[in-house]
């Protein structure tokens, strides 16, 4: 069971540098949430979702 749960974090992870990576902004904000991705893997990426992508309309 963890070791699937482990696999859908990994997988949310990697889509979120990626997206990170490709997102609009500064390279220092890029690195900064890939960095905190990296480090804090399932915090980091909902509060990538959450507060670090940018608008769609902004």
């Amino acid at each position: 069971m963890y070791g699937l749960l482990g696999l859908v974090v990994l997988a949310l992870d990697i889509i979120a540098i990626v997206d990170a990576a490709k997102g609009g902004g500064d390279m220092g904000r890029k690195i900064l949430w890939i960095v905190l991705i990296l480090l804090l893997p399932l915090l980091g990426m909902i509060l990538y979702f959450m507060l670090g992508r940018s608008k769609a309309g902004a």
